[in-house]
């Protein structure tokens, strides 16, 4: 048995902060930004928007699609790194706001990773029989844990809010389906992508010293990030095509996680894909983090950029350092 999606969805905010904006705020400019990532503006939450809310919408747009209600989904899994809570997770919030009670509901801590992580522990559940109908969700507020400033602006500048949604389910057809997914991480990296605190390793583990020191926003190595998710993302790749016995030129479309414009089109030039072989929306919505394969694949449904019988692979890389493929027959 085979699972596949069956329908998928999407939501952002509707305000949009360009990079215009965003020089009012610190020492950057427009064409910095767009040179030094791909981006042009992002989307932003108003306050008392979570990503539950976010998923909401998006899940909706999924169910619909998959033609299917929300009482037929049998479990939840919601990838995001900003949840609502510290606990509990945001897939009891998704699942409160959609009246499922009693089901089980699994969050998914992978970053930019998620996304692709939930669907392997989905399509094993599906597979096993033990669920007939999933929810898989990745959804994220970044907007409230950036520091907007020039200090910074590095890290600031990347990140939107948005939701992607897909429901899976057992495939009717054996020709259908996600044929494999391959999961890896090397926590050598974890201070090249992090947030350094809140910590349980000090007591308290949130004061004001965190906050002063600036140890509560996200910080990044560039150059070490864009030298190991360039390696990754094409191995990754290569692994899911290879074990199922294809090569990069059966490849009908790639979508990747959309960290940088700058990596996308590095990858693409190493396994020599054609531009209408890849997907790059990163220019509206900046790296959306869990939440940026599902919205790239309703956009490229919605487009027309994939059709059944497409040869159809996922791909991320992000902090962990974690990377992780799914191929798909669609």
């Amino acid at each position: 048995m085979r699972s596949y999606i069956a329908g998928t969805g999407m939501y952002v905010p509707e305000r949009v902060v360009t990079n215009k904006d965003l020089e009012k705020l610190m020492d950057t400019s427009d064409e910095w930004i767009r040179e030094r990532s791909g981006i042009v503006e992002r989307r932003f939450v108003e306050e008392g928007t979570g990503p539950s809310d976010l998923a909401l919408h998006a899940s909706n747009q999924a169910m619909e699609n998959a033609g299917v209600t929300a009482e037929d989904v049998d479990f939840i899994i919601f990838a995001t790194l900003s949840p609502e809570n510290y606990f509990p997770g945001s897939g009891v919030h998704l699942q409160r706001k959609l009246d499922l009670p009693g089901i089980g509901a699994l969050d998914v801590r992978n970053q930019c990773s998620g996304f692709i992580y939930g669907l392997s522990v989905a399509d094993q559940y599906i597979k096993s029989g033990m669920y007939q109908t999933i929810l898989l969700v990745g959804a994220e507020v970044h907007s409230a844990g950036l520091n907007m400033s020039t200090e910074g602006r590095d890290v600031a500048v990347l990140f939107g809010d948005g939701a992607g949604a897909v429901v899976l389910q057992a495939a009717g057809d054996d020709k259908q389906g996600i044929l494999s997914t391959h999961l890896h991480a090397d926590g050598n990296y974890i201070e090249e992508l992090w947030v350094e605190a809140p910590t349980t390793l000090e007591k308290p583990w949130l004061d004001h010293s965190m906050i002063d020191d600036r140890r509560i926003y996200p910080k990044m190595n560039g150059r070490q990030v864009f030298k190991h998710a360039t390696v990754r993302f094409t191995e990754v790749i290569r692994e899911a095509l290879s074990e199922n016995g294809y090569q990069t030129t059966d490849l009908d479309i790639l979508i990747p996680h959309q960290a940088n414009e700058r990596i996308t089109k590095a990858i693409a030039r190493r396994l020599e894909l054609r531009e209408d072989q890849y997907v790059s929306n990163i220019h509206k919505y900046g790296n959306t983090t869990a939440a940026s394969i599902p919205i790239a694949l309703h956009e490229s449904l919605a487009e027309g950029r994939i059709q059944r019988g497409d040869l159809v692979t996922l791909a991320a890389f992000g902090s962990g350092f974690t990377w992780a493929s799914a191929l798909i027959r669609w």
